[in-house]
């Protein structure tokens, strides 16, 4: 009998108001794994008044910022006991790597103990006046309910990112996870719920973007949406929120350079590249998709990156040898290969890769796929196409490859390979992206700050400054003198 994954409401399993299911399929084996919950705009609403009431609460809302923070601590706590169940549900659920999961799931708990302990360190100060009988001083306070839509390439990470902020700045939340990857997610709920959290501070409704997302964006009781997905999503969701005069962060796609230069390491360059763009499949809103090298390293790169595509093991996720796993679902497949179509319609050479492979498993796998002979005016050079398909361009001066490196509407991630520190100091002030990598990539750490440049987001996840996404400030003047006012018609300052 197939397992139902049901909303997380309240603190309790409720089954969709309009009864309705949908199946997730494994997309190595497209076994079916579990059917969830369709959410429909009845649900939301159910899972945002819960949350509008738990903020209100006192078992949430009296608790002191540090009770806050031991709660946030307990749920990493419980998140690493159950480490080993939940990154294989989400291998299962979305085909990455087993040991890349698990990876990863050690990285978790080390939000919720980062943000656990920013909880009792989120403050105001106090305001030099012009009078000393006034005091004025400033105090973050937590927005409300907010609303997380999170994507299906890295489900917890991505919704831990925006869980932990929030809570630790005492909001409470309601998540839309990815149709593709429910499970994981519910089951977050859960354990926050056994960690301690009270009932409503997380909740998880399931479902369609178009149908369940959407009535959690246009939900007039939220105070913030926080998205990760789609640049074409993130706009119609900046445009909702904007004309509710509330908040949204917004992390949306790339399109990043990875530029090595004549005076790098290219051993070290290629596993970089091969990192960047083959790691998760490609299916990271970071990935290296272009890469610029100096034409006199040009072709040791281009020999370096195939040989390993060559060799790269695709099969299982679960299995500890695989280095390639499928595509989360059909239509990105499909999608991925007409990209491949496209670029060699434009001209491009394909060097390596390019069609699915015979792994013995019907999954969606595709080649790691490497092409030559691109300009960056290609459609595969400006379009995200979220898959593992690299572009190998060559450049001749600094100037020229920065120029090449900026000419994209994204601007989230860049890398750059290079012995001089001078012009690693340059490339990184003067390249229109949020993330500089130098001579290493797809490093993070919940402590450093992430921002996307120009259609690639809005707003800071990760590090101190993301708490600010999840509060408001608030000026408050006290005037400490009794005498009579003089003239109430005149400002005072």
């Amino acid at each position: 009998m197939t397992t139902l994954i049901n909303h997380f409401i309240n603190g309790e399993s409720v089954a969709p108001s309009e009864n309705d299911y949908l199946e997730s399929t494994n997309p190595a084996t497209l076994d079916v794994l579990y059917e969830f919950a369709r959410g429909s705009e009845k649900d939301v609403e159910r899972a945002v008044d819960a949350a509008d009431d738990a903020f209100r609460n006192p078992a949430w809302a009296g608790l002191t910022q540090t009770q806050r923070g031991h709660l946030l601590r307990k749920l990493g706590d419980v998140i690493g006991e159950n480490a080993d169940e939940l990154a294989r549900l989400e291998s299962l659920d979305n085909g990455k790597l087993l040991r890349e999961m698990k990876g990863q799931l050690k990285g978790v708990p080390e939000y919720l103990y980062y943000y656990g302990g920013l909880a009792d360190k989120i403050q105001g100060s106090q305001i030099p006046a012009n009078s000393l009988d006034i005091i004025n001083f400033t105090q973050r306070e937590p927005l409300g309910v907010v609303g997380a839509i999170t994507p299906w390439n890295s489900p917890l990470t991505l919704t831990i990112s925006k869980l932990a902020p929030a809570l630790a700045a005492g909001n409470t939340l309601v998540i839309k996870p990815s149709e593709y990857t429910s499970r994981t997610i519910v089951r977050l709920a859960e354990l926050a719920y056994e960690a301690g959290f009270p009932a409503g501070v997380v909740n998880v409704v399931t479902g369609l973007g178009g149908e369940a997302g959407a009535a959690l964006v246009s939900n007039h009781k939220l105070a913030k949406i926080s998205f990760t997905g789609s640049t074409a999503t993130g706009s119609s969701i900046a445009a909702q929120t904007a004309s509710r005069f509330i908040g949204s962060t917004l992390e949306l796609g790339g399109k990043s350079p990875n530029i090595v230069f004549e005076d790098a390491n290219v051993a070290n360059a290629a596993v970089g590249v091969i990192a960047g763009i083959f790691a998760a499949a490609g299916q990271t809103c970071i990935a290296g998709s272009r890469v610029f090298a100096h034409r006199s390293v040009y072709d040791e790169l281009v020999e370096r990156v195939t040989e390993r595509a060559s060799t790269i093991i695709i099969g299982d996720p679960l299995e500890d040898e695989t280095e390639l796993g499928p595509l989360a679902f059909k239509s990105q497949l499909e999608k991925v290969e007409s990209y491949v179509g496209i670029g060699v319609d434009e001209g491009a050479t394909l060097r390596y890769g390019g069609k699915r492979p015979d792994v013995g498993l019907p999954g969606y796998f595709f080649e790691p796929t490497v092409l030559t002979e691109t300009n960056n005016d290609m459609r595969v050079c400006q379009e995200e196409i979220f898959g593992p398909v690299a572009a190998i361009m060559p450049f001749d001066t600094e100037e020229e490859v920065l120029r090449l490196a900026n000419d994209t509407e994204y601007g989230l991630a860049a890398g750059v390979w290079t012995s001089n520190l001078q012009r690693a100091m340059r490339m990184s002030q003067k390249l229109d992206a949020g993330t500089i990598w130098l001579n290493t990539y797809r490093a993070m750490s919940p402590m450093s700050p992430r921002q996307g440049f120009k259609n690639s987001g809005v707003g800071i996840e990760h590090g101190l400054e993301s708490i600010n996404e999840y509060t408001r400030l608030k000026s408050v003047w006290i005037n400490t003198n009794e005498d009579p006012v003089a003239d109430p018609f005149i400002l005072r300052s």
